[in-house]
């Protein structure tokens, strides 16, 4: 009987936000600027982490990581909403959309967890400065970022069997701009208590127990700060931990919103929002968030780009838009 349920059709239409034409008009302008800037941003970042021997640190090292998955978890979804907004045809076929909720959840779970090592990085390296290098050793960096991808994608790997298990009785239309998890279960003809509440428990998982990590580290990291006596050394530390402080609240904020959650609370529009929040702003105000007002990383653009003046004009104004003045 399953079987047949699934070969009644052959993919789905994804609704977003055709019950609002005007808005799409304004969506694809806003959106096509948001993603190319978080392209070029973040392209930056990873270019220049590889290029510039004094960006070739821990910091960086995950920085760059965390670049490459913003630019993955953006491609996923948007370039797809940018042909939807200015099309007709909202479908997707059943292979892209596993594609799409598999990749989508592993990178977002990705994030999560390396939000967390890059929190234990800033604790090492302000609170152990003196064996800062003999802790976050190559091998070890090398390690826990594997560790963030191979977790992350082992949780999307079950999550998304689990989800495409649920039968669904021929109902084809998503009520969201990609495949997200709580939209595909509002498909279903049975009860999906059992699949909400193992969302739940995996969301608990991955999200919460790297908030907590992430607490406890940036706890000690402002005892140890409140020690220093020099207010320049202060405000550095409190510089460098405040840009990852900022993206981990971007984040965690709207992930815990989306997934967190009863499911008779979710509301089709407000999700709708936040998951734009995090899918395509998040990633764009990340490189602007963490390095493009920091001396090493302007300091490298401007020797690795001496001559190429538009790029840096470009680059400049972007960092103007998105970061206000201290």
């Amino acid at each position: 009987m399953r079987r047949c349920l699934w070969v009644s059709f052959t993919g789905f239409i994804l609704l977003g936000f055709s019950d609002r034409p005007q808005l799409e008009r304004v969506l694809f302008v806003v959106l096509l600027i948001f993603y190319l800037l978080t392209l070029l941003g973040n392209t930056t970042i990873i270019a220049l982490s590889l290029l510039d021997p004094h960006l070739q640190t821990p910091m960086y090292f995950f920085l760059s990581n965390l670049s490459f998955l913003d630019l993955c978890y953006t491609t996923s979804t948007v370039p797809q909403l940018l042909v939807h907004l200015r099309g007709a045809d909202k479908s997707i076929s059943f292979a892209g959309c596993v594609a799409q909720l598999f990749v989508a959840l592993g990178l977002g779970g990705t994030e999560c967890i390396l939000l967390g090592v890059m929190a234990f990085d800033r604790y090492a390296a302000v609170c152990r400065p003196l064996h800062y290098t003999v802790i976050m050793h190559p091998r070890l960096c090398a390690l826990m970022a594997s560790a963030s991808w191979f977790i992350g994608f082992a949780n999307s790997s079950l999550q998304t069997v689990l989800i495409f298990l649920v039968p669904l009785c021929g109902r084809n239309k998503i009520h969201h701009f990609f495949c997200e998890v709580t939209p595909l279960l509002k498909l279903a003809c049975v009860d999906t208590t059992g699949n909400e509440n193992e969302i739940f428990f995996a969301s608990v998982i991955i999200l919460l127990i790297p908030v907590a990590l992430i607490t406890f580290s940036y706890g000690q990291i402002v005892r140890a700060v409140l020690r220093i006596k020099s207010a320049t050394g202060q405000r550095k530390a409190f510089g460098t931990c405040g840009s990852h402080l900022t993206v981990v609240s971007l984040f965690y904020g709207s992930a815990i919103y989306a997934y967190v959650q009863p499911s008779n609370n979710y509301s089709q529009d407000q999700g709708k929002f936040i998951s734009l929040f995090y899918t395509i702003v998040t990633p764009m105000a990340n490189p602007f968030i963490y390095t493009l007002r920091n001396k090493d990383v302007t300091g490298a653009m401007k020797k690795e780009c001496p001559n190429d003046k538009p790029s840096w004009i470009v680059l400049n104004a972007g960092l103007e838009l998105m970061t206000p003045r201290s």
